[in-house]
């Protein structure tokens, strides 16, 4: 499963989402995570669906990839749609298992805050998937360069997120080595009780720790053997450049809010 984590994956491609400006995908997510709140009727939540759906046709990334990759989190929103279940107690009653209760308001609204959290993480993950951590970090750095005028650092913020979006997959593939070494040893993960199966997980966070701060070090002194100072008078390899397909995503968002928030009831 670890192998299938999609989090700060890149998937190299030439799709038009691929080559698209860092900034308007920034700015587009940003935009996206705000307007999927617009969404609260069967009519909004389907366009909402078909144009993620048209997304992630446009981004050329597998479907059954995607799926895959969000494995981990499924749990996470089937609790989420049982919470609503069971304790949102409004509308007609639709049927009853014992003492347990299932109401027409909380059946609705389990569905669409599972749906809405689903496409939330789906949209975002197609940011990293399309977009390699150094175009993040240099959009990132574009798009907060005017709070370098209020004394922020702006660098170093853009350069602290492109590091942990680069050390997702890194430390997903490392957890992957120590559970199968671990097993090879005789350690169980999957079977036995719980209280088993959480003291083996003790022995696979201890070498993940360390593992994990001696990388960092590790880069910490190779930034420092670069002369590394931050982003003070550096200038940049690689240029940004907005084109008219950019200018086009960002009004092809406010044509989507706009109509999110015409539909809603």
């Amino acid at each position: 499963m670890m192998e299938k984590m999609i989090f700060g994956r890149y998937v190299p491609g030439d799709s038009i989402v691929h080559r698209l400006d860092p900034r308007s995908k920034l700015v587009f997510v940003i935009a996206f995570v705000c307007i999927v709140f617009l969404a609260n009727n069967m009519a909004t939540y389907g366009i909402l669906t078909a144009f993620t759906v048209f997304l992630i046709f446009l981004s050329r990334i597998p479907f059954r990839f995607l799926l895959a990759g969000l494995k981990p989190i499924l749990w996470l929103i089937l609790f989420t749609f049982l919470l609503q279940l069971f304790f949102t107690r409004e509308g007609p009653l639709v049927f009853q298992l014992g003492f347990i209760k299932f109401y027409q308001v909380g059946i609705q609204q389990g569905v669409f805050i599972s749906l809405r959290f689903f496409i939330l993480v789906l949209v975002t993950s197609l940011l990293t998937l399309t977009t390699t951590p150094i175009s993040i970090t240099d959009g990132l750095e574009s798009l907060l360069g005017p709070f370098k005028k209020i004394k922020l650092p702006v660098h170093e913020l853009a350069l602290m997120i492109s590091i942990a979006l680069r050390f997702i997959p890194t430390l997903m593939d490392e957890t992957e080595k120590i559970m199968k070494a671990q097993t090879a040893r005789g350690t169980d993960f999957s079977g036995g009780p719980l209280k088993e199966r959480i003291r083996a997980v003790v022995p696979l966070l201890i070498p993940l720790f360390v593992s994990s701060f001696k990388r960092a070090e590790d880069l910490a002194v190779a930034m420092e053997a670069r002369g590394y100072k931050g982003g003070e008078g550096r200038t940049k390899y690689r240029l940004l450049t907005w084109k008219l397909r950019d200018t086009f995503v960002l009004v092809i968002i406010i044509i989507f809010a706009v109509v999110l928030w015409l539909l809603r009831s």
